[in-house]
Protein backbone atom coordinates (compact mmCIF):
# COMPACT_ATOMS: atom_id res chain seq x y z
CA UNK A 1 0.00 0.00 0.00
CA UNK A 2 2.86 2.37 0.66
CA UNK A 3 3.28 3.00 -3.46
CA UNK A 4 -0.46 3.52 -3.43
CA UNK A 5 -0.51 6.31 -0.72
CA UNK A 6 3.04 7.79 -2.41
CA UNK A 7 0.71 7.85 -5.75
CA UNK A 8 -2.29 9.44 -3.74
CA UNK A 9 -0.45 12.06 -2.26
CA UNK A 10 1.54 13.15 -4.84
CA UNK A 11 -1.24 14.07 -7.14
CA UNK A 12 -3.18 15.16 -4.79
CA UNK A 13 -0.56 17.63 -3.08
CA UNK A 14 0.20 18.84 -6.83
CA UNK A 15 -2.82 19.92 -7.19
CA UNK A 16 -3.10 21.61 -4.11
CA UNK A 17 0.13 23.57 -4.53
CA UNK A 18 -0.79 24.21 -8.44
CA UNK A 19 -4.48 25.98 -6.70
CA UNK A 20 -1.83 28.07 -4.02
CA UNK A 21 0.61 29.26 -7.13
CA UNK A 22 -1.83 29.90 -9.75
CA UNK A 23 -3.21 32.42 -6.99
CA UNK A 24 -0.15 33.61 -5.91
CA UNK A 25 0.76 34.09 -9.44
CA UNK A 26 -2.12 36.14 -10.02
CA UNK A 27 -2.11 38.51 -7.10
CA UNK A 28 1.74 39.28 -7.91
CA UNK A 29 1.24 40.14 -11.18
CA UNK A 30 -1.53 42.17 -10.55
CA UNK A 31 0.91 43.80 -7.80
CA UNK A 32 -1.48 43.12 -4.16
CA UNK A 33 0.91 41.48 -2.05
CA UNK A 34 -0.58 43.27 1.05
CA UNK A 35 -2.88 39.95 0.08
CA UNK A 36 -0.49 37.29 0.17
CA UNK A 37 -0.75 37.62 4.13
CA UNK A 38 -4.94 36.26 3.48
CA UNK A 39 -3.36 33.72 0.44
CA UNK A 40 -1.05 32.05 3.60
CA UNK A 41 -3.78 32.23 5.75
CA UNK A 42 -6.06 30.46 3.90
CA UNK A 43 -3.44 27.77 3.05
CA UNK A 44 -3.44 27.37 7.17
CA UNK A 45 -6.79 27.22 7.38
CA UNK A 46 -7.40 24.87 4.58
CA UNK A 47 -4.90 22.38 6.24
CA UNK A 48 -6.39 22.65 9.92
CA UNK A 49 -9.84 22.02 8.08
CA UNK A 50 -8.35 18.54 6.97
CA UNK A 51 -6.57 17.79 9.70
CA UNK A 52 -10.19 17.87 11.55
CA UNK A 53 -11.78 15.69 8.78
CA UNK A 54 -8.96 13.17 9.90
CA UNK A 55 -9.32 13.19 13.28
CA UNK A 56 -12.74 12.95 12.72
CA UNK A 57 -12.14 9.74 10.41
CA UNK A 58 -10.02 8.35 12.70
CA UNK A 59 -12.10 8.68 15.50
CA UNK A 60 -15.11 6.87 13.81
CA UNK A 61 -12.77 3.91 12.74
CA UNK A 62 -11.28 3.19 16.20
CA UNK A 63 -14.95 3.25 17.69
CA UNK A 64 -16.52 0.80 15.55
CA UNK A 65 -15.44 -2.52 15.73
CA UNK A 66 -15.79 -5.88 14.40
CA UNK A 67 -18.26 -6.29 11.02
CA UNK A 68 -19.33 -2.81 11.81
CA UNK A 69 -15.53 -1.44 11.57
CA UNK A 70 -15.02 -3.45 8.51
CA UNK A 71 -18.16 -2.23 6.98
CA UNK A 72 -17.21 1.05 7.35
CA UNK A 73 -13.93 0.85 6.56
CA UNK A 74 -15.31 -0.94 3.19
CA UNK A 75 -17.31 2.15 2.58
CA UNK A 76 -14.23 4.58 2.67
CA UNK A 77 -12.73 2.21 0.17
CA UNK A 78 -15.73 2.30 -2.37
CA UNK A 79 -15.69 5.61 -1.82
CA UNK A 80 -12.01 6.70 -2.18
CA UNK A 81 -12.20 4.59 -5.84
CA UNK A 82 -15.68 6.75 -7.03
CA UNK A 83 -13.46 10.12 -5.93
CA UNK A 84 -10.84 9.34 -7.79
CA UNK A 85 -12.49 8.17 -11.23
CA UNK A 86 -14.77 11.72 -10.37
CA UNK A 87 -11.35 13.56 -9.77
CA UNK A 88 -9.89 12.22 -13.51
CA UNK A 89 -13.05 12.68 -14.98
CA UNK A 90 -13.38 16.06 -13.83
CA UNK A 91 -10.12 17.28 -14.54
CA UNK A 92 -10.29 16.10 -18.16
CA UNK A 93 -13.24 17.87 -18.77
CA UNK A 94 -12.54 21.19 -16.37
CA UNK A 95 -8.82 21.55 -16.75
CA UNK A 96 -8.78 24.22 -19.34
CA UNK A 97 -11.19 26.42 -17.60
CA UNK A 98 -9.84 25.93 -13.85
CA UNK A 99 -6.91 28.36 -13.97
CA UNK A 100 -9.51 31.07 -16.10
CA UNK A 101 -11.87 30.26 -12.89
CA UNK A 102 -9.46 30.66 -10.11
CA UNK A 103 -8.12 34.36 -11.40
CA UNK A 104 -11.81 35.41 -11.36
CA UNK A 105 -13.30 34.16 -8.09
CA UNK A 106 -9.78 36.12 -6.71
CA UNK A 107 -10.19 39.14 -9.39
CA UNK A 108 -13.49 39.20 -7.74
CA UNK A 109 -12.73 38.99 -3.75
CA UNK A 110 -10.09 41.91 -4.40
CA UNK A 111 -12.84 44.02 -6.69
CA UNK A 112 -14.99 44.15 -3.75
CA UNK A 113 -12.27 44.69 -1.15
CA UNK A 114 -13.20 41.25 0.51
CA UNK A 115 -9.53 39.97 0.97
CA UNK A 116 -10.81 37.38 3.39
CA UNK A 117 -12.26 36.04 -0.13
CA UNK A 118 -8.94 35.23 -1.36
CA UNK A 119 -8.07 33.23 2.55
CA UNK A 120 -11.38 31.30 1.83
CA UNK A 121 -10.90 30.48 -1.88
CA UNK A 122 -7.73 28.95 -0.68
CA UNK A 123 -8.84 27.26 2.09
CA UNK A 124 -11.46 25.80 0.21
CA UNK A 125 -9.08 24.15 -2.23
CA UNK A 126 -6.47 23.47 -0.24
CA UNK A 127 -9.04 21.26 2.55
CA UNK A 128 -10.81 20.11 -0.57
CA UNK A 129 -7.68 18.62 -1.90
CA UNK A 130 -6.62 17.26 1.79
CA UNK A 131 -9.38 15.87 2.38
CA UNK A 132 -9.57 13.71 -0.29
CA UNK A 133 -6.16 12.82 0.36
CA UNK A 134 -7.16 11.43 3.76
CA UNK A 135 -9.99 9.66 2.57
CA UNK A 136 -7.91 7.92 -0.29
CA UNK A 137 -5.33 7.15 2.26
CA UNK A 138 -8.15 5.99 5.07
CA UNK A 139 -9.69 3.52 2.59
CA UNK A 140 -6.19 2.49 1.49
CA UNK A 141 -5.91 0.64 4.69
CA UNK A 142 -3.97 3.47 6.88
CA UNK A 143 -6.68 2.94 10.01
CA UNK A 144 -5.33 -0.91 10.00
CA UNK A 145 -1.42 -0.08 10.16
CA UNK A 146 0.48 -0.15 13.24
CA UNK A 147 3.81 0.55 14.39
CA UNK A 148 7.00 0.54 12.09
CA UNK A 149 4.32 -0.46 9.10
CA UNK A 150 2.34 3.06 9.93
CA UNK A 151 6.07 4.68 9.84
CA UNK A 152 6.85 3.25 6.68
CA UNK A 153 3.11 4.32 5.17
CA UNK A 154 3.25 7.88 6.49
CA UNK A 155 6.93 8.37 5.08
CA UNK A 156 5.36 7.16 1.65
CA UNK A 157 2.91 10.01 1.84
CA UNK A 158 5.41 12.62 3.08
CA UNK A 159 7.65 11.76 0.10
CA UNK A 160 4.65 12.04 -2.17
CA UNK A 161 4.37 15.84 -0.60
CA UNK A 162 8.08 16.13 -1.35
CA UNK A 163 8.07 14.65 -4.64
CA UNK A 164 4.62 16.79 -5.88
CA UNK A 165 6.38 20.15 -4.44
CA UNK A 166 9.85 19.26 -6.55
CA UNK A 167 7.66 18.25 -9.47
CA UNK A 168 6.01 21.43 -9.49
CA UNK A 169 9.74 23.60 -9.82
CA UNK A 170 11.15 21.47 -12.30
CA UNK A 171 8.09 21.43 -14.97
CA UNK A 172 8.27 24.87 -14.65
CA UNK A 173 11.36 25.01 -15.88
CA UNK A 174 10.70 22.75 -18.66
CA UNK A 175 8.75 22.92 -21.61
CA UNK A 176 5.77 23.85 -19.53
CA UNK A 177 2.42 22.49 -21.58
CA UNK A 178 4.32 19.35 -23.20
CA UNK A 179 5.80 18.00 -19.87
CA UNK A 180 2.50 19.08 -17.43
CA UNK A 181 0.48 17.29 -20.26
CA UNK A 182 2.49 14.38 -19.92
CA UNK A 183 2.50 14.65 -16.15
CA UNK A 184 -0.86 14.92 -15.76
CA UNK A 185 -1.57 11.66 -18.09
CA UNK A 186 0.73 9.51 -16.51
CA UNK A 187 -1.11 10.56 -13.02
CA UNK A 188 -4.01 9.82 -14.47
CA UNK A 189 -2.94 6.12 -15.47
CA UNK A 190 -1.74 5.65 -11.95
CA UNK A 191 -4.17 7.33 -9.86
CA UNK A 192 -7.06 4.87 -11.75
CA UNK A 193 -4.99 1.67 -11.03
CA UNK A 194 -5.29 2.67 -7.80
CA UNK A 195 -8.71 3.04 -7.32
CA UNK A 196 -9.17 0.04 -8.88
CA UNK A 197 -7.00 -1.35 -6.36
CA UNK A 198 -9.39 -0.06 -3.51
CA UNK A 199 -12.09 -1.33 -5.55
CA UNK A 200 -10.97 -4.78 -4.90
CA UNK A 201 -10.33 -4.08 -1.57
CA UNK A 202 -13.71 -3.11 -0.88
CA UNK A 203 -15.23 -6.17 -2.44
CA UNK A 204 -12.69 -8.66 -0.50
CA UNK A 205 -14.22 -7.16 2.42
CA UNK A 206 -17.74 -7.88 1.40
CA UNK A 207 -17.13 -11.22 -0.06
CA UNK A 208 -15.22 -11.97 3.71
CA UNK A 209 -18.42 -10.48 5.39
CA UNK A 210 -20.20 -12.82 3.36
CA UNK A 211 -22.20 -10.06 1.63
CA UNK A 212 -21.30 -11.12 -1.61
CA UNK A 213 -20.92 -14.61 -3.15
CA UNK A 214 -17.39 -15.94 -4.00
CA UNK A 215 -18.49 -17.49 -6.77
CA UNK A 216 -15.83 -19.69 -8.40
CA UNK A 217 -12.80 -19.81 -6.09
CA UNK A 218 -10.10 -19.43 -7.90
CA UNK A 219 -11.02 -19.06 -11.57
CA UNK A 220 -7.49 -19.28 -12.26
CA UNK A 221 -3.92 -19.43 -10.89
CA UNK A 222 -1.12 -17.13 -12.48
CA UNK A 223 0.99 -17.24 -9.07
CA UNK A 224 3.93 -19.32 -11.36
CA UNK A 225 4.61 -16.93 -13.06
CA UNK A 226 3.66 -13.74 -11.64
CA UNK A 227 3.12 -14.32 -7.84
CA UNK A 228 0.93 -11.02 -6.13
CA UNK A 229 2.86 -11.59 -3.08
CA UNK A 230 6.72 -10.39 -4.47
CA UNK A 231 8.48 -8.20 -7.11
CA UNK A 232 6.68 -7.15 -10.15
CA UNK A 233 3.16 -8.40 -9.02
CA UNK A 234 3.58 -7.83 -5.40
CA UNK A 235 3.81 -4.23 -7.01
CA UNK A 236 0.75 -4.63 -9.05
CA UNK A 237 -1.38 -5.94 -6.16
CA UNK A 238 -0.40 -3.44 -3.94
CA UNK A 239 -1.51 -0.29 -6.39
CA UNK A 240 -3.61 -2.15 -8.85
CA UNK A 241 -5.60 -4.89 -6.84
CA UNK A 242 -3.70 -7.60 -8.87
CA UNK A 243 -4.53 -11.21 -7.58
CA UNK A 244 -2.71 -14.30 -8.38
CA UNK A 245 -6.06 -16.67 -7.45
CA UNK A 246 -8.68 -13.92 -7.86
CA UNK A 247 -12.97 -15.64 -7.42
CA UNK A 248 -14.86 -15.45 -10.30
CA UNK A 249 -16.54 -12.33 -8.35
CA UNK A 250 -13.80 -10.38 -7.98
CA UNK A 251 -12.98 -10.82 -11.89
CA UNK A 252 -16.33 -9.30 -12.35
CA UNK A 253 -16.64 -6.66 -9.93
CA UNK A 254 -12.85 -5.64 -11.60
CA UNK A 255 -14.23 -5.73 -15.35
CA UNK A 256 -17.45 -3.65 -14.03
CA UNK A 257 -14.74 -1.25 -12.37
CA UNK A 258 -12.80 -0.39 -16.13
CA UNK A 259 -16.09 -0.51 -17.66
CA UNK A 260 -17.01 2.55 -15.69
CA UNK A 261 -13.92 4.35 -15.97
CA UNK A 262 -14.29 3.72 -19.79
CA UNK A 263 -17.50 5.27 -19.87
CA UNK A 264 -17.20 8.07 -17.16
CA UNK A 265 -13.73 8.75 -18.11
CA UNK A 266 -13.28 7.45 -21.82
CA UNK A 267 -15.48 9.91 -23.44
CA UNK A 268 -13.81 13.53 -21.61
CA UNK A 269 -11.59 15.46 -24.17
CA UNK A 270 -7.93 16.02 -22.38
CA UNK A 271 -7.59 19.24 -20.88
CA UNK A 272 -4.03 19.71 -19.06
CA UNK A 273 -3.46 23.57 -20.29
CA UNK A 274 -4.58 24.67 -16.23
CA UNK A 275 -1.51 24.79 -15.04
CA UNK A 276 0.28 26.94 -18.12
CA UNK A 277 1.87 30.23 -16.36
CA UNK A 278 1.13 29.35 -12.84
CA UNK A 279 4.07 30.88 -11.30
CA UNK A 280 4.38 33.42 -14.24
Amino acid sequence: MNEAAFIVVLRESLEAILVVGLVYAWLAREGRRDALNWLWGGVAAGIALAVVLGAVLMGVGRWLTGDAQTLFQTAMSALAAALIVQMVAWMRRRGASFKRSMECDAMLSLSRSRLWGIATLVALAVAREGAETLVFLYGLGLAQWRGGQLTSFALAAGLGFVTAAACFVMLQWSSRRLAWRGFFRASEILLLLVAAGLWVAALERLMNLGWLPVGIDPLWDTSAWLDDGQGVGGLLASIAGYRAWPSSTLVLGYLCYWGLVYWWVGGQRPSHNVVEGAVS
